[in-house]
């Protein structure tokens, strides 16, 4: 069974740093685009960041300057370097990653269970 599993969420004062990753486990033939969103409290969740299986990569305006996507194609991992952390970031990020399970199927779309960052002012 194929999972999407984040680690690195916490507590940080603002101002400070904090380092996401997410690694998709299971059997699988190849991990396409890869991606960051977040949902805060009584928000929708929104797409914060976005990589290709190329490198390409892709921000939302908010976080433009702070945040860095990155992967590790040989792991089919990608992280989420986020550093001058606010107290507006604080919300449950997730992992999702398009999929292909076989070099003969389609990709499809998984999601992580989120991991909680809180930043304090």
């Amino acid at each position: 069974q194929v999972q999407l599993v984040e680690s690195g969420g916490g507590l940080v004062q603002a101002g400070g740093s904090l380092r996401l990753s997410c690694a998709v486990s299971g059997s699988i033939y190849r991990v396409g685009y890869m991606h960051w969103y977040r949902q805060a409290p009584g928000k929708e969740r929104e797409l914060v960041a976005t990589i290709t299986s190329g490198g390409s990569t892709n921000y939302a305006d908010s976080v433009k300057g702070r945040f860095a996507i990155s992967r590790d194609n040989t792991r089919n991992t990608v992280y989420l370097q986020m550093n001058s952390l606010k107290p507006e970031d604080t919300a449950v990020y997730y992992c999702n990653a398009n999929i292909q399970y076989s070099d003969t199927s389609t990709y499809l779309n998984s999601w992580g269970p989120g991991t909680q960052v809180t930043v304090s002012s």
